[in-house]
Parts: structure tokens; sequence; C-alpha cells
């Protein structure tokens, strides 16, 4: 089922006020789409982001893979959303708005603080013409999108908590991504939240948050980030690494026979455990976030 975009945002805002969040999925193609729907369809009652972003329509093609992933969701019985990762291109924007999606993140994150809110006004104002909610971005995360590269975060680039109050007054978004200790990718040492700097964000700016770069994060730092208004987890390459050892293992035994279909049924399910595990340890109750 494919949420609306007021859906959506109601189950952002229920995730906030209630110490959850929602799962934000990147998918890049057919095998991790099914893996992502199959985790959601598994827990059922729990809302499930599908992004078919920027990064993976380099892969797959913007027209083919927002295709692929809105008619998965219209297809499937789980309450999914479609959702827009990391745009930086008004156009792009607009053209996933048209077609159907029911959130978008603009990410102004690289450019000078006034730039960033004028880019991510237009979008907002973009968006509320389709019924769609907006996540914008404030702060820098190192790290690669889509490869695993031992990204170090630095304190220079974290998001400033007055600035995050000013942002989201002067842009009206609905959810804000933050830097506060956390990097695209996996990395050799556990990755250190800056929780007191979270929690002042929080205050400053009382709009559900964002927290990219999730995957690998212990899990009593991920629900300190919950407890202070993380209502919205990115998890990209967990699932890019379940689904390549998979396939590395089954290859041995799927390449004499030329088997590529069980080849890619072993990674998209193993895409869809990874997710399931995902989506159960974000929604856990932990009650009204307070911390």
């Amino acid at each position: 089922m494919l949420l609306t975009g007021t859906e959506g945002l109601k189950a952002l805002t229920t995730a906030y006020t209630t110490g959850q969040a929602l799962p934000g999925f990147v998918a890049y193609n057919l095998e991790t789409v099914q893996g992502i729907v199959a985790a959601a369809e598994a827990n059922p009652g729990h809302p499930v982001l599908l992004q078919a972003g920027s990064s993976p329509f380099k892969h797959a093609g913007r027209e083919p893979l927002m295709r692929l992933a809105l008619d998965a969701a219209a297809h499937s019985d789980a309450p999914l959303g479609v959702h827009l990762d990391h745009s930086r291109d008004l156009d792009e924007i607009t053209a996933c708005l048209e077609a159907g999606y029911t959130s978008v993140m603009v990410d102004g994150s690289h450019l000078p603080f006034a730039d960033n809110i004028a880019l991510t006004r237009e979008a907002v104002r973009r968006a509320r013409d389709h019924g769609a909610w907006v996540e914008a971005e404030l702060g820098a995360l190192a790290g690669d999108e889509d490869v695993s590269t031992n990204a170090h975060t630095s304190a220079t680039t974290m998001t400033d908590p007055l600035q995050a109050a000013e942002f989201v007054a002067e842009t009206g978004v609905d959810a804000l991504a933050v830097a506060v200790g956390n990097v695209h990718g996996f990395t050799a040492a556990p990755v250190r939240l800056d929780l007191d700097r979270l929690g002042a964000i929080r205050a400053a700016a009382p709009v559900p948050l964002v927290l990219h770069g999730a995957s690998g994060l212990p899990e009593e730092q991920l629900l300190g980030a919950l407890a202070r208004g993380v209502a919205k987890v990115n998890v990209n390459a967990e699932l890019r690494r379940a689904y390549l050892q998979a396939v590395s293992d089954r290859l041995p035994t799927a390449l004499p026979g030329s088997d590529a279909v069980g080849l890619w049924s072993a990674g998209r399910d193993a895409v869809a455990l990874a997710a399931a595990r995902i989506i159960t340890q974000l929604t856990r109750a932990s009650g009204p976030s307070g911390v």
C-alpha cells in the first residue's frame, strides 16, 4: 500500500512522539526493492520508507527505478512510502513528486547556510503542491553513500543547534537530517554519536530528526539517538553488505549451472532478513522520548 504524503508524515510524527523511528531503506535494483518490500510485509503495521534516490538513479536510471519502487509499494499490503534520498536537483525533486513520491530529501548540506535555506524553501514549496513531506540536511556527513570508505567525522562539520533552529523556522521542513558523528558506510572503529549535541538540536528545533549513516551503529548509540528525537533512520551499507555476502556465498554453486536466478534470489532474501531485523530494532516500543 503506497502511503499518501499525509499518512507518511503522520507515521513520522507518531514515531517521533513514541521514541521509535521509521526505517529508510535504500534500493538500487529489483532484488533490493523486493527484499525491502518482503521485510515490510513480514512486519505488518510498521511503515517503511523505500528510498529510490539520486545515487541509485545513476545505476538503474531514474525512470525505471522510480516506477519500480512506486509499483512495488502500490501492490504490497504493507504500508510503504517512496522517498527521494539525497537530491540536490530541484528538477529531479519535481519529477519524483509528479510521479507520486510521498516524501523527498533535499540535500543542500554542501551549500553555504543561506543558500541551503533558499534551496530547501523552494523544495518545500514544490512538495506542498503535491502533498508530500520534506526532509532536509544541515551539517555534513563524511563518507560515500554507495561505498564504505572507513570515513572519519569532524566536529567542524557537525550540525549546530542554533543554526538548526533558524533553518527549520526559515524553511518549514518536516524533518531534519543531522550530523552528530554519524558517517556513511562502515568504519573500523565503532561510531560514537555526540548525543549531547543531538539533544540540544532536538530542544532547539522541535521537528523529527533523521540519522543517516546508521549501518553498523552500536545498539546503545542507536537507542540513545531515538530517545533524542531521531524518528527516521537511513540504512544502506548494511543491506548492500548482506546482498553481496549472500551472492558471494552462492556464486560457487551458481556458476557451474549458470544459475543466475538462484544467485539473485539469495541476494534478495538476505536483504529481506537484514531489513526485517532493523525494522524490529527501530520499532521496539520505548515510550515517549524525553531525554
